[in-house]
């Protein structure tokens, strides 16, 4: 239970960023209470003076963790932010990697995070999308590519570490990286399931409660039309 001496998370959010969504699902696995606050990417509120001084970068997700005893923490990248939680809360909450005394283990967990995060997400950005498109480029189809592309190395890795999640049997920072990369491709065109492992992984982890409560249908900021109902 939180009390005077537990840091207090805001998490700066967007309904529909997948990184954003990560730190949902982690911070829910973890059982971290947090304050959401809306950043509408569509709107431009991204680009404004108040949201460049939090995030440099003029992006989302921007945690922040307000200590009792000393100044604020920030953290503007989201894999940045996803270790930050693990480092703070080692032992007491769900992990989001193998144990120390299992390197390989955490070398794969870290490789499939990387694959979701350097190689698939950036051709998802609308910051990317936008700058594409003067080249004459057919953004959509350019996107739904280099997402089919590093769907497949995920599948090639996946398909040999995979128990009931991607690597082995408890979920991981990989997996907290994954279903949102799962909702960006189908939302993209992509046909999951010719991606059997990852297709059986995301249904799994669908059915989780961190997931569901994460959802980007079911957040504050979701806009009517879209919204779906915790069940």
């Amino acid at each position: 239970m939180a009390d005077s001496t537990t840091p207090k998370i805001t998490l700066h959010t967007y309904f529909r960023s997948s990184c954003s969504a990560r730190l949902r699902i982690a911070l829910n696995l973890k059982s971290i209470p947090y304050t959401s606050i809306a950043v509408n990417l569509l709107n431009g509120e991204q680009l404004t003076p108040e949201n460049r001084t939090l995030n440099p970068s003029a992006t989302v997700p921007t945690l922040i963790i307000t200590h009792p005893t000393k100044a604020p923490t920030t953290i503007t990248q989201s894999l940045a932010a996803l270790e930050y939680l693990e480092e703070t809360t080692l032992g007491s909450s769900h992990a989001l990697l193998p144990p120390a005394s299992d390197p390989e283990a955490r070398a794969l967990v870290r490789t499939l995070t990387d694959i979701l995060s350097c190689d698939i997400q950036p051709v998802t950005n609308l910051k990317i999308l936008k700058r594409v498109a003067p080249f004459g480029v057919d953004r959509a189809a350019w996107s739904k590519e280099l997402i089919e592309d590093g769907f497949r190395a995920y599948e090639a890795i996946a398909a040999r570490t995979a128990g009931v999640f991607s690597v082995g049997d408890s979920i991981t920072m990989a997996d907290v990286c994954l279903v949102p990369a799962v909702w960006g491709a189908e939302r993209a065109g992509v046909k999951v399931q010719e991606f059997p492992t990852i297709w059986r992984v995301a249904q799994r982890l669908e059915l989780e409660d961190a997931v569901k409560r994460a959802h980007w249908r079911t957040q504050p900021d979701t806009p009517e039309e879209f919204r779906m109902e915790v069940s």
